[in-house]
C-alpha cells in the first residue's frame, strides 16, 4: 500500500500531478494510473481533484501523515546502515535563525571539519516555528535556537549562552549622561560588557524610541516583557522579525535596538554606536542544539553534538 508513496508525497507537496510528475521524471499519464490503482485499492479517492491546487481528502492526508512517518524510518535506517558500514561519513541537516545560520554554525562546522572532514552539513535559515515543524517531520536532524522549546518528543542541549545588548545611537544625548557605562564594539569583542558594574537601568533610555523584534522571536519577547515590568510603554518605530535589519536601523541613527552580543562580535560594527548591558537577568540565555527523541540520531550528528555542547540536559 505504501510501496509507491514518493509518487503520493510528491504531489502534495508540488500540488499538480503535471508538476509531481516532472519531478519524478515519469509522465503525467503514468502517475495517474499508479496513483488510481492505489486509489481502488484503498477503495476512495487520495485526492480532491476538482480543486486547484490538487488538495487531500480526509483519507489522502492520514495516508501522507503515515507516508512520511514511514519515509522518516527509511531515512533513519539509511542513517544507521552508513555509520555500521563506514568510518565517519554523511551529512547533518541543521536549522537555525540568519543569526545563528551566519554567525555561529560556520565556525562550528569549519572546526568539526577538521577532525572529520568526510563529514558534509546542510544549512537551513527559517524562523523557529518552520524550524521546529521541520524537525518533527524529520527533514532536519538538529536545530540550534535560543528560544526554550518545551516538548516531550524533543530533546534539547545547551551549546552556548549569549546577552541582550542595547545599540543605542551616539547622536542620542543618553550616551553623554551614561557615558561612563558606554561599551563599544571592542569591549564586547573582549568581554567587558560581562562585568556587572557596565550595567544601566531600561528606564533611562524610555524617552527614545525603539526598533524591536516581533514578539514571537525570543528577543521581541523579552523586549516587552522588560517593558511591562518597568511599566514603560516604548516609541515603537518598527517591529522587524530579523535582529540584523533593526541592528542597521540603528546604525542610520533612527532608532535603540536590541542585539547579541554574538551580533557584535561578529560584524564590522558601526561606529556610530554605543551599548549597554541592562540590569536584568532575562537579558542572558542560552543557546540550545534541538533533536526529536524519536529519530535515529547518526553518529556525526551525535559527534557534532557533543563536540559544541557545553551542557547536556
Amino acid at each position: 500500500m505504501f510501496t509507491n508513496k514518493n509518487y503520493i508525497l510528491k504531489i502534495y507537496e508540488e500540488g499538480s500531478f503535471s508538476k509531481a510528475a516532472e519531478s519524478l521524471y515519469i509522465s503525467q499519464p503514468s502517475l495517474s494510473a499508479t496513483v488510481k490503482r492505489l486509489e481502488e485499492k484503498i477503495g476512495v479517492p487520495l485526492f480532491d481533484r476538482s480543486t486547484f491546487p490538487v488538495s487531500l481528502t480526509e483519507v489522502g492526508r492520514e495516508y501522507v501523515k503515515y507516508a512520511m512517518e514511514i519515509e522518516e524510518k527509511e531515512n533513519d535506517f539509511s542513517r544507521f546502515l552508513s555509520d555500521f558500514t563506514n568510518s565517519l561519513t554523511g551529512t547533518v541537516r541543521i536549522g537555525g535563525s540568519s543569526l545563528f545560520s551566519a554567525f555561529v554554525l560556520p565556525a562550528m562546522i569549519s572546526e568539526f571539519n577538521k577532525q572529520y572532514p568526510k563529514v558534509s552539513f546542510k544549512i537551513f535559515e527559517n524562523n523557529t516555528h518552520s524550524l521546529v515543524e521541520n524537525l518533527n517531520l524529520g527533514q532536519l536532524d538538529i536545530i540550534i535556537d535560543n528560544t526554550v522549546i518545551k516538548s516531550n518528543e524533543i530533546t534539547s542541549y545547551i551549546c552556548a549562552s549569549e546577552m541582550i545588548l542595547l545599540a543605542v545611537p551616539k547622536s542620542f544625548g543618553i550616551s553623554a549622561t551614561l557615558q561612563k557605562f558606554c561599551l563599544n564594539a571592542d569591549d564586547i569583542k573582549n568581554n567587558k560588557h560581562l562585568s556587572d558594574k557596565y550595567s544601566v537601568d531600561i528606564n533611562m533610555f524610555s524617552a527614545y524610541p525603539f526598533i524591536l523584534l516581533n514578539p514571537e522571536n525570543d528577543t521581541g519577547k523579552r523586549a516587552n516583557m522588560l517593558f511591562s515590568r518597568h511599566h514603560i510603554k516604548p516609541n515603537i518605530l518598527f517591529s522587524l522579525d530579523q535582529q540584523v535589519t533593526s541592528y542597521n536601523i540603528s546604525c542610520t541613527g533612527m532608532g535603540i535596538s536590541f542585539v547579541s552580543d554574538i551580533l557584535i562580535k561578529n560584524i564590522d560594527s558601526s561606529p556610530d554606536l554605543n551599548y549597554f548591558r541592562l540590569a536584568d537577568s532575562n537579558m542572558t540565555r542560552n543557546i540550545f542544539f534541538y533533536r526529536k527523541k524519536t529519530r535515529y540520531i547518526s553518529e556525526p550528528c551525535q559527534r557534532f553534538i557533543d563536540a559544541n555542547i557545553n551542557i547536556q540536559q
